[in-house]
């Protein structure tokens, strides 16, 4: 069927849904409902009376369920619907004995609407669990058809695009949203737990930084000057530490203006910590807690299989020093080895490098495009190259080196977390370094933040900041090799003119 035919036919079934639409006002039924006091969901039911015997009735069992009909088999005066709300899905029965002239609603009804019903709990000889329906309330008519009806959600984009029917049509896509809402609460839960306070710092600021990245950048009419949408809040909390707060804690939805991929969106959300008094071994013990108190609470357990490997986020977790990761799995000495002989390494393994790059750069280099995707097991890398860290403190046995770690599952990094500096002296001499990349065209340099340095002039404890991102945790979680299926509504190309849903068969939303 061409998009033309696909069109036709899908204006033909909404011309025939706003018929019914009139009808049922013609009879005097709003098809758009008010308030419906349901006294039940679903799956209470089901788990409830799943076990009473084939024939029974249990007529002084009144229920009321809301939901939407998901299916509607006709059987003469007769006629089974199944409901579906956010818990389950049940069958209801409807007859015109029991509904009388009532009964005549169904013909005004498609799969898609939304019900509300009256009745009782029974059981059919075939053993399905069902509503006798004594009452029915229409509460919302459904003028386009779901896709299964016509001709189905088309290429991956569209099921992005078009959230609500992916839900809909998919109970393992709500189920993986359900399990990162119970990540979220977790990880708010243990930090509350562990006494840290949950804080809230700006989104919109006058100066980006916390991570090489380049910004979305705005303008504020007001006060007359440009402003970037945040790519961490971590120079927000660390003044919070300098202010007295010394564990605190906040969710920070964050903004890349970077390219789109399976592990990447402009808009992502993760958790950010600061603890006074602490290093980053404090550091490592507590985000191996954090991430396994999340899963156990999430999935039940700490072991889950993704991508058929099976790995358990137990602690505690693998731990290597990062040259020590390189030398295993890239099958070098970074330490020696001369800045010439690492260029000319990467040049023989197709890796790219920027300009007028020093020997941490392309140690840190070598390890992303060589080691990372290695490290399937939860892995912890340590003491990052100072080139790469400029927030980070630098290590006591190795000034050239840094009190920094990231966290690994499934090849992939899963948060970037360091001791911080609390040296301005050192901070400032960072600062300028970065601003020489900008100079020299490096877009996700990080810019100078004058009253940042102020902050930490009046004397901040020695800090330990952990990060986790929730995006790629839950995709984790949920065994989603696309960050996009983890996101509600992920960063999509503008949809064409003209376009219903797309040009190419879905998988999933077709099921």
């Amino acid at each position: 069927m061409n998009d033309m035919e696909q069109k036709t036919t899908l204006d033909q079934m909404m011309d025939e849904r706003k018929r019914k639409l009139d009808d049922l006002r013609t009879m005097g039924i709003d098809p758009f409902g008010y308030r419906y006091d349901r006294s039940n969901l679903i799956n209470e039911i089901i788990e409830k009376y799943s076990k009473i015997k084939s024939g029974e009735k249990q007529e002084k069992t009144k229920v009321k369920i809301a939901g939407r009909i998901r299916s509607i088999r006709l059987h003469g005066k007769a006629c089974f619907v199944d409901i579906e709300d956010s818990s389950g899905r049940i069958q209801s029965y409807l007859s015109v004995d029991t509904l009388g002239k009532e009964y005549k609603i169904l013909d005004k009804l498609d799969v898609g609407d939304i019900i509300g019903v009256d009745g009782f709990i029974f059981k059919t000889h075939k053993g399905e669990l069902t509503i006798w329906t004594k009452k029915l309330h229409v509460l919302c008519k459904a003028l386009r058809p779901l896709p299964s009806e016509w001709f189905g959600l088309k290429d991956v984009e569209s099921r992005y695009r078009h959230r609500y029917l992916d839900l809909i049509m998919n109970p393992e896509v709500k189920k993986t949203f359900i399990i990162r809402s119970k990540i979220i609460n977790a990880i708010r839960e243990l930090f509350t737990k562990e006494g840290y306070i949950e804080v809230e710092t700006p989104i919109l600021q006058p100066i980006y930084g916390g991570a090489f990245a380049r910004p979305f950048v705005t303008y504020h009419n007001t006060l007359d000057m440009k402003m970037y949408l945040r790519i961490s809040n971590e120079m927000y909390l660390k003044r919070l530490i300098v202010g007295g707060f010394e564990k605190v804690f906040e969710f920070s939805p964050d903004f890349r203006n970077e390219g789109v991929d399976t592990s990447h969106n402009p808009e992502f959300l993760q958790v950010e910590a600061m603890t006074a008094f602490a290093d980053y071994t404090d550091g490592m013990k507590l985000m191996e807690n954090v991430i396994a108190y999340a899963t156990k609470k999430a999935i039940g357990t700490t072991k889950i299989e993704y991508d058929g490997t099976k790995i358990d986020l137990k602690p505690p977790w693998i731990r290597m020093k990062l040259i020590d990761a390189i030398k295993k799995y890239a099958k070098i000495d970074v330490m020696r080895s001369s800045l010439e002989e690492l260029v000319n390494f990467t040049k023989k393994n197709g890796i790219k490098l920027k300009d007028g790059v020093k020997v941490g750069d392309v140690i840190g280099v070598i390890f992303e495009e060589l080691v990372e995707s290695k490290l399937i097991q939860p892995t912890i890398i340590y003491d990052y190259p100072i080139e790469v860290s400029p927030l980070a403190r630098k290590c006591k046995d190795d000034p050239s080196f840094t009190e920094r770690f990231e966290m690994f599952i499934r090849g992939e990094e899963h948060g970037n977390n360091y001791s911080e500096i609390n040296d301005p002296i050192q901070l400032k001499r960072n600062f300028i370094e970065e601003l020489k990349r900008g100079e020299k065209g490096d877009e996700e340099a990080h810019p100078m933040d004058e009253d940042f340095i102020r902050a930490i002039e009046h004397g901040m404890p020695p800090t330990c900041g952990v990060a986790v991102g929730i995006d790629r945790l839950a995709m984790t979680l949920t065994n989603n090799a696309s960050i996009r299926d983890v996101i509600l509504f992920p960063a999509l190309r503008p949809e064409k003119k003209g376009e219903i849903f797309g040009d190419v068969e879905s998988d999933r939303i077709t099921k």
